[in-house]
């Protein structure tokens, strides 16, 4: 049986790279999308859900749009130089014919883990705000998830929205401090093996040159995430953040990882960076983090093998 998968997500052309490649996985069930701001508006974040569903031909998954704005403070902004204005990269994009199902996110996550309880994962590939706003209100649903895999934080290495943050923690602090203190199974897949994931030019040639409407949006979208990452990063081609978080779910032996608790640092010049407590001793440990619960904090990658498998995902939704 495939594994039943919820992603909460903000579209985004990593997360709609992300999105295609489960799809057209056979071992894994999308159903359904739950909306956030962080590369986008949560309006437009939520359109391109939507769209990015029917251009899949998967109009049926239902789609839940969530916050506007962080739990605690105020929404950043988008980032058009990195996503486009309408977060697909400026690509045009037909009218979606469906429309978000009447709950808000939060509530959708709440009665799709009680409707399969132990059955569903939590994908989340943008700002933990929806999760958080769901612990709050449904605080049980710490019984009823299977896993929660993040893609989001960085332990030991630099970040990418500050010198010490990535883009979706730094969004809401306060949220990730959250899901990551909560008494569930939390995976971390951040910087430190995403930047280790790289989908090469020629392959996403190979990609976006195929006849399927995914192909056909994919190739009007990548170009300016793709300049974006060879100008400022010096690659061929691009990190894959968003979808790395696909291959764990059906590769995790692709992946190394330890178990450490992790605080969020709210405050100050290094707010958005996730600490990990390294000798993971609750005795011994810090007060901020006594008590906490371990997170799987990913730190190694084969690269190429996720990639590849990332590829072939893609190639199958591209044909």
């Amino acid at each position: 049986m495939a594994r039943r998968i919820l992603i909460d997500t903000d579209p985004g052309i990593d997360d709609a790279i992300a999105i295609f490649a489960a799809l057209a996985s056979p071992e894994l069930d999308v159903i359904g999308l739950t909306t956030i701001f962080g590369n986008a508006a949560t309006d437009i974040t939520t359109r391109n859900a939507v769209a990015l569903l029917e251009t899949a031909g998967r109009g049926d998954i239902p789609v839940a749009a969530g916050r506007s704005a962080p739990i605690a403070s105020e929404y950043i902004g988008p980032v058009p130089f990195v996503h486009g204005h309408n977060g697909l990269g400026d690509a045009p994009l037909t009218p979606p014919v469906g429309s978000p199902v009447a709950a808000s996110a939060s509530e959708f996550i709440a009665s799709t883990l009680a409707d399969h309880p132990g059955k569903v994962t939590l994908l989340a590939l943008g700002p933990l705000t929806n999760l958080a706003v769901a612990l709050d209100q449904h605080p049980g649903i710490v019984e009823l998830v299977d896993e929660v895999v993040v893609m989001g934080g960085n332990a030991l290495v630099p970040g990418n929205a500050t010198p010490v943050a990535e883009a979706n923690i730094n969004n809401d602090p306060e949220a990730a401090d959250l899901v990551f203190g909560a008494d569930w199974a939390v995976t971390m897949v951040g910087l430190d093996v995403t930047h280790h994931v790289n989908l090469t030019g020629q392959a996403l040639d190979r990609i976006t040159s195929g006849s399927t409407p995914q192909a056909r949006l994919l190739a009007q979208a990548v170009p300016l995430y793709r300049d974006f990452f060879e100008a400022r990063m010096q690659t061929d081609g691009i990190f894959v953040h968003d979808p790395s978080t696909v291959a764990f779910l059906l590769e995790p032996d692709a992946f190394t990882t330890a178990e450490w608790p992790i605080r969020v640092e709210t405050e100050s010049f290094s707010r958005g960076k996730t600490w990990p407590n390294l000798a993971n001793t609750d005795d011994a440990a810090p007060p901020a983090w006594r008590g906490r619960p371990t997170v799987k904090v990913c730190t190694g990658v084969d690269g190429a093998r996720v990639a590849t498998i990332i590829e072939d995902l893609l190639t199958r939704a591209a044909s």
